[in-house]
């Protein structure tokens, strides 16, 4: 059983709550020089997940255990590549994924190491691989956002295979050049095999309007520039919580019934194998994973889905339960397979 126990000073973020800065939140751009001068007995994060967030998870770590924290910011895809080039070299002793695809790169590069077993159990196993290399730590769900002036109840689509029919031309957007929807094309991948995801996305690239990210997508969809879009629920909620400046016009469709368009991807946590700090790492996983870390998830801003067993999400989503998603094995999402999918479609 794993404890929350360290001798020392505390340091890290839990110091910037008190007004005094002790942990390193880096940038991508500038990350690398310090990081290598982070002290030896720092735990060094990539993190993929949103800024905030991991923020409020180190301050509340920190507090917990004394142990300072230095983070390494940047996207799923430019981390877990990072990784994969740095090897056993890399000073990096946890990584935290928005989606699973980059955990399964760097999973199936041989650098992950074993999990605690009580640290996997508390998580369902729905969320987390059957590789028991890594866990998930959040979750979030595919949604069609929608004009409800440009699209009736009537007219939304039964299944996300759907859009890539040509009376979908036009009349829906997304971002393909991001890892969230790329996590969607790897679970229809999974799901539906290479040769029907072939066939959609190449309907995509004649249907879809292209945007930057989930942000744009929503806010196109707001304005009436396109009538729908597929984006991550989160986006939605946030902005209905606040000023409904991007979102006040729209509304969500869940597919639901295990379709691919139903899916929830698994934001991932796992140490590194390389880590000379594993004790350490371990702990900060099992405190994400943990009581604690599932609150600080379920009570922020971020409206993204707690994991373990017994946390309860924002009321203001549908329960997770109630998604209906499918059942895919986060350890089987391919990223590369799917990049060159879709950039023989043209959509990258």
């Amino acid at each position: 059983m794993l404890t929350f126990q360290r001798a020392g000073v505390v340091v890290g973020a839990v110091a910037f709550a008190l007004g005094v800065s002790a942990c390193s939140t880096v940038a991508s751009g500038d990350s690398a020089d310090e990081v290598a001068d982070a002290p030896a007995d720092a735990l060094v994060v990539y993190n993929a997940q949103h800024e905030q967030l991991t923020e409020e998870w180190v301050a509340g770590f920190t507090e917990e255990t004394g142990i300072e924290v230095v983070l390494r910011n940047g996207s799923d895809s430019e981390l877990g590549n990072q990784l994969v080039e740095e090897g056993d070299r890399s000073r990096a002793d946890v990584f935290l994924t928005e989606n699973s695809p980059a955990m399964s790169l760097v999973e199936n590069a041989g650098l992950l190491a074993e999990l605690d077993p009580a640290t996997l159990e508390l998580v369902p196993e729905q969320y987390r691989p059957s590789t028991r290399l890594w866990t998930g730590i959040a979750a979030r769900s595919t949604v069609f956002v929608y004009n409800p002036d440009l699209l009736t109840e009537a007219e939304l689509p039964g299944s996300l295979l759907d859009l890539a029919d040509p009376s979908w031309t036009g009349r829906w957007g997304a971002a393909p050049g991001g890892a969230d929807f790329q996590a969607i094309v790897s679970a229809m991948l999974a799901l539906e095999g290479t040769d029907a995801t072939a066939a959609w996305l190449a309907g995509m690239e004649s249907n879809a309007e292209i945007y930057q990210n989930n942000i744009a997508t929503l806010k196109a969809v707001n304005s009436g520039e396109v009538p729908g879009g597929v984006i991550y629920h989160y986006y939605w909620f946030r902005d209905q919580d606040g000023t409904k400046e991007q979102s006040g016009n729209t509304a969500l469709h869940y597919f639901k019934e295990q379709d691919p368009g139903a899916f929830v991807s698994v934001s991932g946590a796992g140490v590194l194998a390389s880590s000379e700090n594993q004790e350490e790492a371990e702990q900060f996983v099992a405190f994400l994973t943990g009581p604690e870390g599932q609150q600080i998830l379920g009570d922020g801003y971020s409206f993204e889905y707690p994991v373990a067993t017994g946390t309860a999400a924002n009321p203001a989503l549908p329960p997770l339960a109630s998604l209906q998603a499918p059942v895919v094995d986060a350890s089987t999402l391919n990223s590369v397979e799917v990049t060159d999918l879709m950039t023989e479609a043209g959509l990258i």
